[in-house]
């Protein structure tokens, strides 16, 4: 089975259209959270990953939009663009992502899908000393997580007693290019496909991956989009400045 791995639209049609149409052949889709926040399409977007999938488990933004939790944990920016979100969802797409999953979900044997972490949805895993404590506790071979929006992850080998980081080198930051990345039999990975509509690896290219189930691969990919509508979509909308600035600078 090959089975696409999406995360971090935050509401950039854009950016998910550019990936929806550069992705190879698959099976499945699995939505790793924040379908909303930041862009200008919440709607829209909602409405493409409904259609795309029901692999879903929730992000910290789609519960933010939903009134789900408090804006205490959100800076300022954050928090205007969801009080801006709630005002714009439908009724009919705000209780759909009110009603999505919390993760660890297990769609399919021996894998999982969180937002954050397996052991808090919100948690940010962006340090070794992070991923290698999850990993050596977790006894799924496999799981996707995103919320960091950092493509990537980390991998630990109690057999072979080893570790490392899965460290995204592109050639450049422009074009469409994909890394692919063998998993071992013995092996237990953390990864992350990367945020389609807000990257913050200093890449402003929209990413994602594919995980084939029978050769045990990751496929990840960075795509090109219209940064520059997105931009103005989201002036338009009056939205925070920054959070359309942010999108050329991929961090």
């Amino acid at each position: 089975m090959r089975i696409l791995l999406i995360s971090d639209i935050h509401a950039n049609l854009e950016a998910l259209q550019a990936c929806m149409e550069a992705a190879p052949a698959h099976d499945r889709v699995f939505n790793l959270g924040d379908i909303v926040g930041y862009g200008a399409n919440p709607n829209e977007v909602t409405d493409c990953s409904r259609k795309l999938g029901t692999v879903l488990v929730r992000g910290n933004h789609d519960k933010a939009c939903t009134g789900l939790i408090s804006l205490d944990d959100f800076n300022p920016v954050a928090g205007l663009a969801v009080l801006w979100t709630r005002e714009q969802l439908s009724d009919e797409n705000l209780e759909w992502l009110r009603a999505l999953p919390q993760g660890p979900v297990t769609p399919v044997e021996g894998l999982q899908c969180v937002h954050g972490s397996p052991r808090d949805e919100d948690e940010y895993v962006l340090m070794r000393r992070e991923a290698y404590s999850i990993l050596s506790r977790v006894n799924i071979p496999v799981t996707f997580f995103g919320h960091t929006h950092v493509q990537g992850g980390f991998w630990i080998d109690d057999k072979n007693e080893q570790e490392g980081a899965i460290e995204m080198q592109y050639s450049s930051p422009t074009g469409k290019q994909q890394m692919r990345l063998q998993l071992s039999p013995t092996g237990k990975y953390l990864i992350n496909p990367g945020s389609i509509g807000q990257p913050r690896d200093n890449d402003p290219r929209a990413a994602f991956a594919l995980y084939d189930t029978e050769e045990q691969t990751v496929t990840f990919h960075r795509v090109p989009y219209d940064i520059k509508r997105a931009q103005e979509k989201i002036f338009s909308a009056g939205l925070p400045e920054r959070l359309a600035i942010r999108l050329e600078e991929g961090r």
